[in-house]
């Protein structure tokens, strides 16, 4: 069975606005999305599933379509009410729960191994190939889950702060831990984060996780019940307060439940954080284009 793509395109947290997946960076106006859907296919993913809102469903559905991408295409909706029974939408609480909260949307729709990105991250030909190759021999396995890391040096932003899952793996590429620095700014010589209104230097060849996950079904099992103990902490009460897929993954980790293998490949990563970040991405796709990686029109 081929593995499946779950993109997250619910727009959450968005500071470009909830619909810049669909912003066109291409030549013919293609979006990030859509060449993140082009290197999946070709790299032998079966199944596209989109969690999104319900509030810009038509529009998004109306672009990103089975008929689109010549490949079955699925959606499921995250929205606040949907928590455990039992639990409420706390008073005033208007921020989305977060991205394990929007991998839980998907656990009907999917019964294979699976990979999780961003809409708006565009990850590589070589990443989406790799994470392929791991995931059609995990058929089958429990806990047998992976990543794509990139170097922090490569995923910062010349016009703002940006949140980075920074990691640590040991000698058999297994991810040790990840965790989520959100602040993360270039500075003269390097990088630092804030945390707590203070600020600490990262090194900027540090491994980061920018949300291209692989996983077995079982980690929705895992996830749903960590999203109940998430709700019964402070999460009632800080209306901030997200369930990170890097949450589940370092409990998980640290219980050896499961383990994370750290893939490597040649892929750069780019994204539009800011809308000043936009010509940037616009040639370097112009350039993978002269270099013969896409055709000039995807579809």
């Amino acid at each position: 069975m081929k593995p499946t793509l779950l993109v997250l395109a619910a727009g959450m947290g968005s500071r470009y606005g909830a619909l810049k997946q669909m912003d066109g960076v291409g030549p013919n106006n293609e979006s990030i999305l859509d060449y993140s859907i082009y290197d999946a296919k070709r790299a032998g993913f079966g199944k596209v599933v989109f969690v999104i809102r319900k509030d810009f469903a038509e529009a998004f559905e109306k672009i990103n379509n089975s008929e689109r991408y010549n490949m079955p295409v699925e959606y499921v909706y995250q929205s606040l009410d949907k928590l455990p029974e039992g639990f409420n939408v706390p008073e005033g609480r208007v921020k989305p729960w977060g991205t394990a909260h929007a991998v839980l949307m998907a656990k009907d729709n999917i019964k294979e191994p699976f990979a999780v990105i961003n809409a708006d991250d565009f990850y590589g030909k070589e990443a989406y190939e790799v994470m392929a190759k791991y995931l059609t021999e995990c058929e089958g396995k429990h806990g047998a889950y992976s990543m794509v890391a990139y170097k922090l040096k490569n995923t910062l932003s010349d016009f703002g702060t940006v949140s980075r899952g920074v990691c640590t793996k040991d000698r058999e590429d297994c991810l040790q831990t990840i965790v989520e620095r959100t602040s993360i700014a270039k500075t003269a010589d390097g990088a630092e984060y804030e945390e707590n209104g203070q600020k600490h230097k990262l090194d900027t060849d540090a491994l980061v996780s920018m949300n291209f996950f692989g996983f077995t079904p079982d980690f929705f099992k895992y996830t749903e019940d960590g999203f109940t103990a998430f709700l019964k902490g402070d999460a009632m009460t800080n209306l901030k307060a997200e369930y990170f897929i890097p949450f589940v993954v370092n409990q998980l980790l640290q219980n050896k439940t499961a383990k994370m293998k750290v893939l490597s490949s040649d892929a750069a990563w780019f994204g539009v954080t800011y809308k000043e970040d936009k010509p940037d991405v616009m040639n370097k796709i112009l350039k993978l284009i002269d270099k013969g990686t896409y055709p000039n029109q995807l579809w």
